[in-house]
């Protein structure tokens, strides 16, 4: 069993979310879904599934708690074909769009970030400004030009 499981509070949506995110991420199912009756915001589904081979939980709890940037979930991609996709996929809020992070259509943060993002963040003060500057621009991350601001002298 997992030690530490994240736990998402949706309104009404926990099942409709974790089927479409079980939809975006290989390696992902939902295992089950319960639903407890007369809670204070009436029926509610509880639904534990797993992205990417990482378990969750989420609960159709009502109104009460909403999501905000103050907790993002970061998907580690290989390659710019992997940014785009989960990017296509995830975002939902334009405006929300800033330095490789965006929302979704539920309201959850993501950040879509290219793997090698430490290794371009290393070494010398002045190339990691560069680099910083760089993705400061942008909205989706693009790996070419945060390649080419770290190899800039």
């Amino acid at each position: 069993m997992q030690k530490i499981v994240p736990h998402l509070w949706f309104d009404k949506e926990a099942k409709e979310a974790t089927e479409f995110y079980v939809s975006v991420f290989p390696n992902s199912k939902i295992n089950n879904v319960t639903t407890i009756h007369n809670t204070p915001s009436g029926d509610s589904d509880i639904v534990s599934f797993e992205l990417s081979g990482q378990p969750f939980m989420a609960i159709s709890a009502g109104p009460f708690f909403k999501f905000n940037e103050a907790i993002s979930f970061m998907i580690n991609c290989k390659d710019q074909a992997e940014i785009d996709y989960y990017w296509e996929k995830l975002s939902a809020v334009p405006e929300a769009e800033q330095c490789g992070w965006l929302k979704d259509k539920y309201g959850l943060s993501w950040q879509i970030v290219p793997e090698e993002m430490g290794e371009l963040m290393s070494g010398p003060e002045e190339k990691r400004e560069r680099v910083t500057q760089a993705f400061l621009k942008m909205k989706k991350f693009d790996i070419a030009k945060l390649k080419e601001a770290a190899e800039k002298e």
